[in-house]
């Protein structure tokens, strides 16, 4: 397998409307977004033009293809990552560079911040790449989402001191 060397560069609206056509099986179909039409009605997450500049990025490959996105929620003194790769990628083996490669950029952009993440507690694929990425759980909490109260598992990043 050749893993693709990632480039994390500003997320045009031509990306924002293929993400809304992703499609993720159950149990994953949680993360997929509402149609770009309603996204764009209600200026919500990327459709919002200022917060999708301040906040979100698309992760492409050398071909400028891209793999999938991340979100940098900027708190005091932490970067939170969110992060979405393109279902037809996903369980393959490419996720941990992936990751890697957007904790890299975040950790360019704000040296000095810790970066965590939340993924939810049943999703133990993701939460098995974000572990081999360098994040460890050191947290677990409940709390609101569009699908009701989850159960979520809060994960940070333990870098090299070469990073």
């Amino acid at each position: 397998m050749i893993v693709p060397a990632y480039h994390i560069v500003p997320l045009k609206e031509e990306q924002c409307q293929e993400i809304c056509t992703w499609s993720y099986p159950p149990p994953y179909d949680i993360y997929n977004w509402r149609p770009w039409a309603d996204m764009l009605a209600a200026q919500e997450e990327f459709a919002d033009k200022e917060l999708r500049e301040q906040q979100y990025r698309a992760v492409v490959d050398n071909k400028g293809e891209m793999w999938g996105f991340a979100q940098f929620f900027p708190m005091k003194g932490v970067t939170r990552l969110g992060l979405g790769m393109d279902p037809k990628r996903c369980g393959q083996g490419f996720g941990v560079d992936f990751v890697r490669a957007v904790a890299a950029y975040a950790r360019e952009q704000s040296p000095d911040n810790e970066i965590d993440l939340e993924v939810l507690t049943w999703n133990i694929r993701a939460y098995r790449v974000y572990r081999s990425a360098g994040f460890v759980h050191t947290d677990s909490y409940d709390r609101m989402t569009p699908h009701g109260r989850q159960a979520f598992y809060c994960m940070v990043r333990k870098h090299a001191p070469d990073e």
